[in-house]
């Protein structure tokens, strides 16, 4: 069974939410000074919140979603645009 791919669903309201989470806690990051890019890189590399300023509440929105879920809106929005 290890020679087979598995496949990966998320389902569409938790994309538009994820969406909506990143681009919170990208402001609030730029808002603070912060370059976002690197901040973010950071918090799904290591999942350590301090990435993540609490400014406007972005450490705890962030947090609401697991970092595969970050990551796959990140990627399916590079992709398609």
């Amino acid at each position: 069974m290890m020679n087979q791919t598995m496949k990966f669903n998320v389902e569409k309201e938790n994309v538009t939410e994820a969406r909506k989470i990143i681009m919170s806690v990208y402001n609030a990051l730029k808002e603070k000074g912060y370059n976002p890019i690197n901040q973010m890189v950071g918090y799904i590399l290591s999942g350590d919140p301090t990435y993540i300023t609490s400014h406007k509440n972005a450490r705890t929105l962030i947090r609401k979603l697991e970092r595969d879920e970050l990551l796959e809106e990140l990627l399916k929005n590079y992709l398609e645009n």
